[in-house]
């Protein structure tokens, strides 16, 4: 009787699990929530207080779209519960959404769905998957876990404001990057380059950043042959003049890095007319040693292009001088400023690496200095004309003032002699 009743009751204790039980129903994202909110531990509660500002959440999607929900084993990792998915996982993971074009036109019909594949090709899909590299970049280093945000949200950790701090926190760690034998100074660099201050400083989000340059899922270093055409993007007239120029076919065959060879990568200055000579000599000098002149040619572009600053400047000071003087000359100081659009032409002809295109945007823009300037001489011209008719004039009415004054005298004295 005993051992029947121990049967039994290892019979009920092994078929237990099976039955269906109030416990054994899959939690709701608000039972997660709720529960990790009454955690103590800080890493288990953050998740929950993060997920309220996700994207995802706003679009209706909770805990186990993520993280799985076991099937009906209760969230059990054998059964495809993820409750901390390791990082060679997270690609996969987020691209069972992201990876499926017809799921993804339900929410976002113009979003790319080959973001992981793209990632697979960059430099960190490569280590993540050769070597499961525990510290590169996977989708949540870049999109927070939990409080994913629309790109074009300021508070995105992907908005342009916010991209040279996501990718800083790998690329300005030295601790992180030794061992990968990369330097960390590319965001102090780009930080004072006339990139990051348009940027940081002046608040222009059409400024370049990381990603413009190295690109998004598929970050990588641009090849050699390819910096050209990532400079391009932006800079179309100068790359269309560097093409055409004997520079562009020699930097190709020598496989050089094109722009960057003269302009730095991430500490890409502000090109005024001084920084340009001091640049080229450092530059050009390194090929063209004496006797071959070719490497002075910017010495001679350089003093052209000073003959159309010089010829702005005493231009508008003649303007500013009619205009202190009281004239109109409002309209030849607003066409006065085409010598800047001239200006701008000329610099992009210097990556012909010749004077002449150089000195025919300089000629368009003296055409314009001569033209002010005249106006602002005529305009004198006249401010003294007037004065003087003003003078003559007031002249002739003070005579007629005396001579009338004088008749009235003569008129008061012959009536006292009558």
């Amino acid at each position: 009787m005993r051992v029947a009743r121990h049967l039994w009751l290892a019979t009920l204790l092994w078929l237990l699990p099976l039955v269906p039980t109030a416990a054994q129903t899959l939690p709701s994202s608000d039972a997660c929530r709720d529960c990790h909110l009454a955690l103590e531990e800080e890493s288990l509660v953050a998740p929950a207080r993060a997920y309220e500002r996700d994207v995802h959440a706003e679009t209706g999607f909770g805990c186990l779209a993520c993280h799985g929900s076991g099937g009906t084993n209760q969230l059990n990792p054998a059964a495809g519960f993820l409750a901390a998915p390791e990082r060679r996982e997270i690609p996969g993971m987020c691209g069972r959404c992201h990876s499926d074009a017809v799921f993804m036109r339900q929410f976002d019909p113009g979003l790319r769905v080959d973001q992981v594949q793209e990632y697979w090709t960059s430099r960190h899909g490569e280590l993540l998957q050769d070597s499961n590299d525990p510290d590169v970049a996977t989708c949540i280093d870049c999109h927070p876990a939990h409080e994913i945000r629309p790109a074009d949200d300021p508070a995105s950790t992907v908005h342009p404001s916010n991209i040279l701090s996501t990718c800083g926190r790998c690329h300005a760690n030295p601790a992180r990057m030794a061992a990968r034998e990369i330097g960390t100074s590319q965001v102090a660099e780009y930080t004072g380059s006339v990139h990051g201050q348009l940027l940081l400083e002046e608040g222009d989000l059409s400024a370049p950043v990381c990603n413009d340059c190295h690109g998004n899922h598929g970050a990588a270093p641009p090849g050699l042959a390819s910096v050209r055409n990532v400079c391009g993007q932006c800079h179309s007239v100068m790359a269309d003049y560097f093409d055409d120029s004997a520079h562009g076919q020699i930097f190709e065959e020598a496989d050089l890095p094109g722009c960057a060879l003269c302009h730095e990568h991430h500490a890409i200055e502000s090109v005024d007319d001084a920084a340009l000579l001091a640049r080229s000599e450092d530059v050009c000098l390194t090929c063209h040693e004496p006797p071959d002149t070719l490497g002075l040619e910017f010495r001679r572009i350089a003093a052209v292009l000073d003959t159309l600053n010089r010829a702005a400047e005493a231009s508008r000071a003649i303007l500013e001088e009619a205009e202190n003087v009281g004239m109109e000359v409002s309209q030849a100081l607003f066409e006065l400023e085409d010598v800047g659009n001239a200006q701008t032409r000329a610099h992009s002809a210097i990556h012909t690496f010749q004077v002449a295109p150089v000195r025919e945007q300089v000629a368009a823009g003296m055409e314009i200095t001569v033209r002010a300037a005249e106006r602002g001489r005529e305009a004198l011209d006249e401010h003294r004309f007037r004065r003087l008719g003003l003078g003559a004039s007031a002249s002739i009415i003070l005579l007629l003032i005396i001579g009338l004054l004088m008749k009235i005298r003569e008129l008061e004295r012959a009536e006292d002699t009558s």
